[in-house]
């Protein structure tokens, strides 16, 4: 899986102190939807976005989200995840000062904007809380997945 180097950047979810885990029970999909989910989760291990989970501590939902041109797509409901986890004062910086601050740069490296969230890791104590249901079976992320909180601060 490329992506960003762990020594670089890796993302950690500062949880509050005292939170519970949580753990959802399943939600029901049409049987028409079932072969969409499964083909996403296929192509997510395939990336090495995921993997599967044994013993569990956190357990979210997948809601599935209907696009424009009826593509499904598969998220997580990360809500009481997010909820438990403290919030990171990230202020965005100043667009003009980045700009000045490149200017007598000769190369720039840049981030594939395409995968997004899934080129920098998860603290590998932090997986199992980001594991999720599927009718296929429980996995986890290995990178940020979209909809954790604190996700764009790191990015």
């Amino acid at each position: 899986m490329p992506g960003l180097d762990p020594k670089v950047a890796v993302h950690h979810l500062a949880m509050k102190k005292g939170a519970r885990p949580v753990k959802l029970g399943q939600r029901r999909f049409r049987s028409e939807f079932v072969p969409s989910i499964e083909a996403e989760v296929n192509r997510l291990i395939d990336g090495g976005f995921i993997l599967e989970v044994l013993y569990l501590i956190w357990l979210s939902n997948i809601v599935l989200v209907r696009k424009k041109n009826g593509q499904i797509i598969l998220c997580i409901d990360f809500r009481d995840l997010n909820h438990a986890c403290l919030k990171d004062v990230f202020l965005l910086p100043i667009p003009e000062l980045m700009i000045d601050g490149t200017t007598r740069n000769e190369a720039l490296n840049f981030i594939d904007g395409s995968s997004k969230y899934n080129q920098i890791k998860m603290t590998p104590a932090d997986e199992e809380l980001t594991t999720f249901r599927t009718p296929k079976g429980v996995y986890c992320y290995k990178v940020i997945p979209f909809g954790l909180k604190n996700a764009g601060a790191t990015y």
